[in-house]
């Protein structure tokens, strides 16, 4: 009788560690070329964005001229006044600014909302392959390349009161007065004519997703909602989310359109841009400031919370590269004896 023994299990294989990347360090030479190719965008920025600033911020601290009460004549020169405009913004003038404040949030909200969803499926319709594309792309993108003044003179005719909004709905509606219609009209043509921005960009991200992975899915069962849900929108969140946070900004800022069409001082729509305006057209240059200084500070924080939340995929910094898995079929022998 003969016995074999098992052979012994061989030792396990331990794979070196992979070290982690680093990133090459920046000789000083690069660094300084960096510095020489970045500095015009630089000097443009500061030119158009951080001394306008600076002005606005140091009008802000200046009232506007009049009677000086302690030697009884006109001032020349703006007074300073400190912080009383800002004062004045939370204090008197309070019920205005956070009536303004409101509205600008709504309509910012609102019409976002709306614009990326039409936008998602602009972009959906723009991409299929089918008899007369271009012409359909083209008349999508028509309403974004009419500026906002004419879009908003066409608009005010729709809603004239003998106008094609009334001639559809069938009623008598003043959508130029007072009231939250007007706030519906804002927000009609506002989607009209930003919707495609959406669309467009959402448009291009979907053009570099690889056409194997829907066939792949469509292998795999899954069905039309299903391969949009988890292929088609997870794929275009960056360039989704970009469209979004530009439009948010810009809506932040929405002056135009609300004021020519439906018009100046109306409290339904009228947003901190039109608050700033009012105030500099009334030749109070320092509450106007003001109004601009907390506008700037809104949009800041508003950029701000969207980078810091959503930042990986706004500003392109997906993080370290995380190294792949990589599964291996190991066969069991059996030694018979």
């Amino acid at each position: 009788m003969v016995t074999t023994q098992n052979p012994a299990a061989p030792p396990a294989l331990s794979l070196p560690a992979t070290p982690p990347r680093r990133r090459p360090r920046a000789t000083s030479g690069s660094g300084r070329l960096a510095a020489l190719l970045v500095s015009p965008t630089l000097l443009v920025l500061a030119v158009v964005v951080l001394y306008p600033t600076i002005v606005a911020l140091k009008d802000s601290l200046y009232g506007t001229p009049g009677l000086n009460p302690k030697t009884g004549f006109v001032n020349e020169t703006d007074p300073f006044v400190g912080l009383q405009n800002y004062g004045a913004i939370f204090g008197a003038a309070g019920a205005r600014f956070w009536n303004a404040f409101w509205n600008t949030t709504f309509l910012t909200a609102t019409t976002v909302a709306l614009e990326t969803v039409i936008g998602i499926a602009m972009a959906l319709i723009m991409h299929r392959a089918f008899q007369g594309r271009a012409l359909v792309r083209a008349s999508i993108l028509v309403p974004w390349a009419i500026p906002t003044a004419v879009s908003g003179l066409l608009w005010r005719w729709i809603f004239n009161s003998n106008g094609v909004a009334n001639a559809l709905t069938g009623q008598h509606i003043l959508w130029t007065t007072e009231g939250f219609h007007a706030k519906l009209a804002v927000i009609i043509a506002d989607v009209w004519k930003t919707a495609p921005f959406i669309g467009l960009l959402v448009l291009a991200g979907l053009q570099v997703i690889d056409k194997e992975v829907y066939e792949a899915a469509r292998i795999d069962g899954a069905g039309a909602l299903r391969q949009f849900w988890n292929i088609t929108l997870p794929l275009v969140k960056p360039a989704l989310l970009v469209a979004v946070l530009f439009r948010t900004l810009d809506a932040l800022r929405m002056f135009d359109l609300p004021y020519i069409l439906i018009g100046a001082q109306k409290t339904s729509v009228e947003t901190l841009s039109m608050l700033a305006q009012d105030q500099a057209a009334n030749v109070r240059f320092g509450p106007a400031a003001a109004y601009a200084v907390i506008l700037f500070v809104y949009v800041f924080l508003i950029a701000l919370a969207f980078v810091r939340l959503l930042g990986a995929d706004v500003v392109g910094d997906d993080g370290p590269a995380r190294p792949r898995r990589r599964w291996r079929s190991h066969r069991r022998t059996e030694v018979a004896a």
